[in-house]
Parts: C-alpha cells; structure tokens; sequence
C-alpha cells in the first residue's frame, strides 16, 4: 500500500473504488439491470464512510517526480526531523530526550504535540481535484460581492471619492504582499487549514489555534447574512414575497454545491466569478460612456463632483473609516491559499493564481471605484440610505447605472448583487469547514470534524458549518438586524490578523530557510514580493488595525451632530472591535492552558509536508529555463505578470 504521507493528486477516478462500487461488476448481465438501483444506491451511501487512507493510488502518473516529504513519527524522531536526519539508528529513548519541547513539558497532561499537529496537515485526505482554471477565477473574482457593491456606497459617504481610493489601493497594496507570501507558503506547504497551520507551524501553536477559530467563525457568521443579504435581495423586484422562501431556496443551493466535492465548489465558483467579471467589465465601460455625456439623458460630467462636493469627506478621519471597509472588500481573496490543498498541481497552478490578484485589484476594485468616485457625489442621499447589507438602492454602482436613465440595466446588476452574496455564502462554507477540519486534525478542535470520507470532502464540518445558515430564517423577525450585528462584530477585523499573521509566519519561516543553509533558490515558487513585502504587508496591517480601533473609540459624529453617550460609544467600539478580546482571550485561554512558546527558529520543522518533487526541483527549474529562454519578450514579460 502506499504511503499515506506521499503526494496525493487526486482526479475522480483517482480513488479507489468501494466495495460496493465494484460489487456492481461483479453481477451476471443479467441482473445487472435489476440491481442497477441498489447497487447504485449502495455506492452512494459508501461515498459517505470514512476515509481511511487506502483509497489514494499514490503519485499521481502525470507527476512521477512529486512527493511531499514525509512526516516524523513518533518512534522515528531523527530520521525527519531537520537537525537530527543522519541519527537514524539512536534508540526511542535518546530520540526523545532530544525532541524539542514547544509546547510544555511531557510529563504534565495538557500537552500540545506540534509535531504531531504538523504531520497530521501534512498528510491529508482532501480530494485533490482542483485545476489552473478554478484557481485562477477564485483568486480573480472569488470573494467579489457586497463589499463591493454596496459597502462601498458608505465608505464613499464618509470619506469621499479621493478617501475610496487611496484606502483600497493602500489595502490592495497591503493584500497583494500578504498573498505573494501565502502563495510562497502554500506551493511549498500544500497543507489542510492552510492560515492556521502556518501560525501554529511558524509562531506559536496557541496564535494559531486563535487564528484557525477567529477565521472559521468569520466565515460561519458570513454563511446567514450572505443568505438573509440574498433574500432581501429579491425584494428589489417584489417585496411582498416571504422571505423564508428565498432563504430556504439559496441554503439548499450553497449546501448542495459544497456537498458536490471540491470540484463541485470549484465550478460553482468559475461560474459565479465569470458573471461577476463581465458585469464589472459592463460596468467600466458603462460608466466611462455615461462619464463623457454618451447618454440621452445626460451631459458631460468629467471631474465635476471631485470639485463639488470635493474629493475628501471628514478628513483624515474619513480615511481611516474608509480603511476597514476596504478591508472588508478584500476578505476572501486569501481563499486561494486555503485551495491549494486541494488542489492538483499547486507548484503551476497556484502561483499563476496568485499574480493575477495584482490585475483583480487594479482592474475590477481600482478602476470600478474611480469611476464610482466620478459618478455619485458623497453627499448622495441614497448612499446612507441602505436598510441592509445588500440593500441595492444604495449601491454606488446602480446609483451611477440609474442616472443614465429608465433602462433595464438597475435590475440587472442587482441580479448580479444577488449573484454575488450567493457566491460569498458558497466560500464561506468552503472556508469555514476546512479550517474546522485542519483545526480538528491538529487536535485544537473536536475530532469529529475531520472525518474525512471517501469521496475527500469534510462532510462533518460542512454540515455542521451548513447549519448555522439556519440562522438566516431570523429574516422574518425585526430585530434581526441587531442579533446579526453583534454576530458580525465577533469577527469583524478577521481578515487582519489572518493577513497579518500569513505576512509573519513568511518571515520567520524565511529566516529558518537561510538558517537552515538553504538558497531562496531552492524555493519552489518565490514571492515577487519577497520579505520586503511580507514586512510592507505586516505594517500595514498593523496600521489598519490601529486606525480601526481609533475610529471605534471616537467615531464620526453623526448626520445630526449629536454627540453620542457614553453607553452609544461603548457600544459602537464592541460592534467595530469585539474581535479583538476574542483573539486574546482565545489565544492567552490555550496559552495558559497548554503552556506552549513560541516557536524558535532552530526549532522550525520546515521539511515535513514540504514538497520537493522527489529532489528533483532544480532539474524540473532548469528545464524551465531553458524553455524561457525560447520564449518572445512578450510572452517573458505577460508570464512575470500572470
């Protein structure tokens, strides 16, 4: 049998088939017609076991140089550990006493075994099935949704047309570091849970189960109001249908798309992200026609509403509230390193993925916001007027589309809206259940939620993360609104400690890289970035966080220049920054509980799941080379670029 630590790339007839499956060859034509049903039927419900590991066939035959190196076990310590590798015959009892200690003493009983935890992620069950093209759209448009298309409206509200721009390029800025360096960590460690795993593998193994929690509840909060956003979107055309209709309708959908398999999710979203990419394309070249007065109702507009009302709303002020809407905006684009561990060549997929995250920045939120920015005023009344999170009478964008006059075009993007938040509840239980599963396999969850079946696919994570869309049925009461505010708040500045925390983990695994006496050379796939960035994107996360928290403690005043109370203001900082306990107590909870340390550099196990493509990378890289050198300019230069 093969190694359940060797590389698994997984297709559909890449699994072994059950018994029950082959049973079905086995019968006389005959009564093949007669068991058709059973016996298929029979295979479903076997699709649903466990996956115990036999079911993968090895090194998949298009890759016979890919394997991913295997784990220590543990009466094994030396022979993988990095520091110890040539001690293959010292006794268990010498292996032991030289193991590194990260997390408490062995004789006390809340022990956390980071090795243990790091070969578990390494050698996971996952389908690997996955391809270039599902990449590629996630990392494009996989997270485009209400962020965009209505938040903006706000953000645009309160610091202006110049505000909205510089806070998504400075956060664009900051996402497009943070991804180069995930995308550097993932080719080489294609590991389950991906954020998480690297925190805990590469700072402290309490930061990331904080992390892996902090961005599965993001996510698992996400699922109800993407469904309740989706249902009061349909309002637009018809607001006496119930709600619960709708709700009932998009669950079922998000739920059977997740329970396709990852490739199922995977063709959901190149799906979703193809309409939401031609419908911001129309959009560009929409707004550039009703800019320049090609419209019958109206003139030229040009600069006009840069110079009145102005570019700047609130000042400085403005600026740092636009920043976590912005935040906000880009949350999911990170999704695309969590893929990489089910996906089926991540060393040729993922890093062609991760360079058009520059293009998906500047072309669809850079672009699209500056002729936003032109279009409406900020002193816009409808762009305050939004009664929920996908209320499209206040999104800038059919703002912009309306002044061109009675057209079709308003119901049209707002199907694209309601497009949007179904593809954004989609990930979220992607995102959700595999990190509940990697944190399960790292023994910082229930167990039970890395069952894994035969089929690759999280099945009791994803049920469990599916049944908090239950939620979203609160639609029908009043005070919904409140209940899912709160909810929202307990992850609201999410994305910034994952961003941030991906940008260190790169670091400090760069750092035990060079200490190791290994050549960046050696890295499979190298951040354009580098560690300049990882730094650049670290800061900048760090000064996001900050004007958050200024913004929370003394906020904007309000439309009527009341002052607010003391309880409005405690309030209002919960509502904006409740993360932030959350994440210290988890953290400093499983701190005090396990005793764990920070991971020191020497101490850094950076071979187990790392792939090396059977110590044939520098060959599989000069062959590269050589077949660049063949290559036109313009082909060197569109390949740096995507």
């Amino acid at each position: 049998m093969p190694s359940r630590h060797s590389d698994i790339e997984m297709s559909q007839l890449g699994r072994t088939r059950s018994a029950a499956s082959a049973a079905t060859f086995s019968r006389p034509a005959s009564r093949a017609g007669r068991l058709s049903f059973k016996s298929h039927f029979a295979n479903f419900i076997d699709s649903f076991r466990r996956d115990d590991g036999t079911s993968s066939t090895g090194t998949s035959a298009a890759s016979p140089f890919l394997h991913v190196t295997p784990a220590a076990d543990d009466d094994d310590f030396d022979t993988h550990w990095p520091h110890d590798h040539h001690h293959h015959h010292q006794n268990q009892s010498q292996n032991r006493s030289r193991r590194p200690s990260f997390a408490g003493s062995h004789r006390t009983e809340r022990y956390y075994d980071l090795r243990s935890a790091t070969s578990k992620t390494a050698s996971t069950l996952l389908a690997r099935e996955l391809k270039g093209r599902h990449l590629q759209m996630i990392a494009i448009s996989g997270s485009i949704g209400t962020g965009l298309f209505v938040a903006s409206g706000r953000a645009l509200s309160q610091g202006g047309p110049a505000s909205l721009l510089v806070a998504y390029a400075i956060v664009g800025v900051m996402l497009w570091c943070t991804v180069q360096a995930m995308g550097e960590m993932a080719v080489m460690f294609p590991v389950a849970g991906s954020f998480s795993a690297y925190s805990t593998r590469f700072l402290d193994p309490s930061w990331g189960f904080s992390m892996g929690w902090n961005y599965a509840m993001q996510w698992i909060v996400v699922l109800p109001l993407e469904v309740i956003a989706g249902a009061l979107t349909v309002a637009y055309w018809n607001p006496a249908l119930d709600r619960s209709i709708f709700v009932t309708l998009f669950l079922l959908v998000i739920v059977a798309i997740n329970l396709a398999g990852v490739k199922g999710y995977g063709e959901a979203e190149f799906i979703f992200a193809i309409i939401k990419v031609t419908a911001i394309v129309g959009f560009i070249l929409l707004g550039i026609v009703i800019n320049i007065g090609g419209t019958p109702t109206g003139g030229y507009i040009g600069g006009t509403y840069w110079r009145d009302p102005g570019p700047f709303n609130n000042g400085f002020k403005g600026l740092c509230t636009v920043f976590v809407t912005a935040a906000f905006a880009f949350a999911g684009t990170e999704l695309v390193g969590l893929a990489a561990a089910e996906t089926a060549n991540p060393r040729k997929s993922l890093p062609t993925a991760i360079k058009q995250v520059f293009w998906r920045i500047t072309l669809f939120y850079i672009v699209s916001l500056i002729l936003v920015g032109l279009l409406v005023p900020y002193n816009e009344p409808r762009l305050l007027g939004a009664t929920n999170m996908a209320d499209a009478t206040a999104s800038p964008f059919v703002i912009a589309i309306e002044s061109a006059g009675e057209t079709v075009l308003p119901s049209v993007m707002n199907g694209v809206i309601l497009i949007s938040v179904i593809s954004v509840g989609n990930s979220s239980v992607f995102g959700s259940s595999r990190t509940l599963a990697a944190l399960a396999e790292q023994n910082q969850a229930p167990r039970i939620f890395a069952y894994v079946d035969k089929r690759g696919r999280p099945l009791v994570a994803i049920l469990a993360v599916s049944s908090f869309g239950l939620l979203a049925y609160l639609a029908s009461y009043e005070s919904h609104a409140s209940i899912f505010d709160w909810l929202l708040a307990i992850s609201g500045l999410s994305t910034l400690f994952t961003w941030g925390s991906t940008c260190l983990a790169h670091i400090r695994l760069r750092k035990a890289w060079t200490r190791a006496n290994r050549s960046p050379e050696d890295l499979p796939f190298r951040a354009q970035a580098g560690v300049a960035g990882s730094w650049v994107g670290l800061i900048l996360n760090v000064v996001v966080l900050i004007a958050q928290i200024w913004v929370a403690l003394d906020p904007l005043p309000s439309a009527d220049g009341a002052p607010m109370s003391a309880v409005e203001l405690a309030e209002n900082f919960f509502l904006q920054c409740l993360a932030l306990p959350v994440v210290v107590v988890m953290w400093l909870g499983h701190k005090l509980w396990y005793r764990t340390k920070v991971v020191r550099t020497k101490d850094m196990d950076i071979d187990t799941g790392r792939r090396d493509w059977g110590g044939r990378l520098s060959v599989i890289k000069e062959q590269e080379d050589e077949e660049r050198k063949s290559w036109p300019k313009w082909k060197r230069l569109y390949r740096i670029i995507c």
